[in-house]
């Protein structure tokens, strides 16, 4: 699995972080970073934040 972030599309609303926190966090400046291969055991957690998401920036690829 692959998890790919739009960074243009991003806010930093910050629901991802919520549902996914081993993927998803905040770096020291406030902006989204993410783990864009994390353990396929996850997936349950980032199809949430990717649902969670409201401008939709967020991709799984597999």
């Amino acid at each position: 699995m692959k998890v790919v972030v739009d960074m243009n599309r991003c806010q930093d609303h910050g629901q991802c972080v919520f549902a996914a926190p081993d993927v998803f966090r905040f770096d020291d400046a406030g902006r989204l970073a993410h783990v864009p291969d994390p353990d396929d055991a996850l997936r349950d957690e980032v199809e949430e934040a990717a649902d969670l998401c409201p401008l939709q920036a967020i991709r799984i690829e597999d």
